[in-house]
């Protein structure tokens, strides 16, 4: 089992990544002391689906009118 320094987290980690894809665990020391774990892990196959952000905002917009209920506005407009 390999292990690695919190400093070498931060200015090495292309290396700790190619370490990574050889073995299956990196330990994580600071000042020595074992703290933490690094496992590689799978990438699943399946994709979220995207998100169609036209389709809702279109649900979120108000319906247009029908003929009647422009007919009756225009109406309501005339006798005014």
């Amino acid at each position: 089992m390999t292990t690695a320094t919190v400093r070498d987290l931060r200015t090495n980690f292309p290396k700790l990544k190619r370490i990574l894809e050889d073995e299956e665990e990196v330990v994580i020391t600071d000042h020595g002391t074992p703290v933490a774990v690094l496992k590689r892990v799978e990438p699943s196959a399946k994709r979220p689906k995207p998100i169609d952000y036209f389709a809702r905002l279109k649900h979120r917009m108000p319906k247009p009118i029908t003929k009647r209920q422009r007919a009756a506005l225009e109406d309501d407009r005339e006798e005014r």
